[in-house]
């Protein structure tokens, strides 16, 4: 029975996949051997043509992302002048969602996943990821009144804040969401205050953070030493503890700190019972990172191996175990693409210096003995829009040629004797706005393209309008067609 129950979650999810894409479906015929015989196949995919349709008033399409690059460069270059068609944009691929969605149950089955929306609030990630049946990690009133409006279950969000506006708190407690964290005594008298029927789940540390690019536990998370106290406050208060959760930070670059925070976490679970607590619930946070290898140099796949035989060999099967992963499911998604607005030349034996930078200073030099000159290109895109990655997440991005002359360079690797080097700016009048400081690329003009892949993650979120540029549009796509 459990056997069918889990298989048949996995076709409810087909299920809603193919309906979230307009694709009719059949009945299923629910046994595990079914779906591994079939490979997630029989979930009654017709086979997809070229298709424009709308999801929440937008139009979704099912083009590959090169289809549609090539389909703007052409508009492009044929309509001279056009101000629309020079403007920068994303593409928005669901379907890539929906494979991370598809991976994270494989290699992490037990865990369910809860997006933290402060990743990406993107009105169509969010209806996607609903679609799958994630859970929400919320921070705000903002975002838990966001995600009930997509008809997210309030057991299905976890108020993932440990330091929460009183009137915050109040708004989850008559919306329902009891589930949210705490991390020390204050926190745990406003709760009781302002939801006295919440269900705690007390955030630690108990690891290296120093393994991570973006190192949260300055702000957040309390030492072990200092979880009984806080449990004991918790029960003279007369509030109920379910769980304990940890985030280990962004960009960590250490797998094995995953474990480190398992083994810290089943300690407290340990602990609680001291306290009348039987917890029900850990929650092993974010920090995944998104398709291949994420700039901290290892890959999902070897969080997972790390995380699945820790979980099983110290969390016991009857609690839950949650995640909140943000760019695992949005920073592979989107890709941007960029209008070289402006070029400098620098020519060859002189250097431009570019002083007052927040970090250091920029150098353009073209390399010794090169005749060539190096270049410093403006693209209509910057650090006060969608690369505010750079500053905020530490973001490392590779730029692309996209279209060079009006020929189309979509996935084409440039030859390295054709690359010269270059830096690149934001639109914006601020020096602060440099995307690159030195790089190789082609030589490029005015009108030309580039292209930055995995532009999903806290890029959108936290774009400007400064100097009164727009936000970049994004035009979306779904490239999910079932397994083969």
């Amino acid at each position: 029975m459990k056997e069918t129950q889990t298989y048949s979650a996995e076709l409810n999810d087909i299920v809603t996949r193919s309906e979230f894409l307009g694709v009719t479906t059949k009945d299923f015929t629910v046994s595990k051997a079914a779906v591994v015989a079939k490979n997630f196949t029989n979930a009654g995919f017709s086979p997809l043509k070229k298709r424009r349709f709308e999801v929440m008033g937008t139009e979704l399409r099912t083009d590959s992302v090169k289809a549609i690059m090539k389909e703007k460069m052409d508009a492009y270059y044929s309509i001279p002048d056009n101000i629309e068609e020079e403007d920068a944009f994303f593409v928005g691929d669901m379907g890539e969602i929906i494979r991370q969605h598809l991976q994270w149950k494989e290699m992490l089955p037990r865990v369910e996943p809860f997006y933290a929306m402060k990743c990406c609030p993107d009105p169509m990630v969010i209806k996607t990821l609903a679609d799958l049946g994630t859970g929400f990690d919320c921070a705000s009133r903002s975002e838990i009144e966001t995600a009930l409006s997509y008809g997210i279950d309030p057991s299905n969000i976890i108020y993932a804040n440990p330091c929460k506006q009183a009137s915050h708190l109040r708004y989850a407690h008559t919306k329902g969401v009891r589930t949210l964290t705490f991390d020390n005594a204050d926190e745990l008298r406003k709760i009781k205050q302002h939801m006295p029927n919440a269900r705690c789940v007390v955030r630690i540390l108990g690891f290296d953070a120093s393994r991570s690019l973006c190192n949260f536990s300055t702000k957040f998370g309390a030492k072990p030493d200092l979880v009984p106290g806080l449990l004991k406050v918790a029960r003279e208060l007369d509030l109920d503890v379910v769980g304990v959760s940890f985030h280990v930070g962004s960009g960590c670059f250490d797998a094995n700190v995953f474990g480190q925070a398992v083994a810290s976490a089943a300690n407290v679970v340990d602990v609680a019972k001291e306290f009348g607590y039987d917890m029900s619930l850990v929650d092993i946070g974010g920090g995944y990172p998104c398709s291949g290898t994420g700039t901290e140099g290892i890959t999902f796949a070897q969080i997972a191996a790390v995380l699945r035989p820790a979980i099983n060999a110290l969390i016991p099967p009857h609690i839950r175990v949650i995640a909140e992963p943000g760019r695992y499911y949005a920073g592979s998604a989107f890709t941007l693409a960029v209008n070289v607005v402006a070029r400098r030349v620098v020519p060859r034996d002189s250097v431009l210096r570019i002083d007052n930078m927040v970090d250091s200073a920029v150098f353009v030099t073209p390399l010794a003995g090169d005749e060539h000159p190096a270049y410093m290109y403006y693209i209509n895109d910057g650090m006060y829009g969608s690369f505010n990655c750079i500053t905020f997440d530490h973001a490392v991005v590779t730029p692309r040629v996209l279209a060079k002359s009006g020929d189309f360079k979509f996935d084409v690797n440039s030859k390295p004797d054709d690359q010269f080097q270059c830096s690149i700016w934001g639109p914006t009048c601020d020096s602060i706005d440099c995307i690159t400081k030195e790089g190789l690329l082609p030589e490029l003009n005015v009108g030309d393209w580039m292209y930055f892949e995995n532009m999903g993650a806290y890029t959108l979120a936290a774009a400007s309008k400064f100097n009164g540029f727009k936000k970049t549009e994004i035009i979306y796509t779904n490239t999910y067609r079932g397994r083969d």
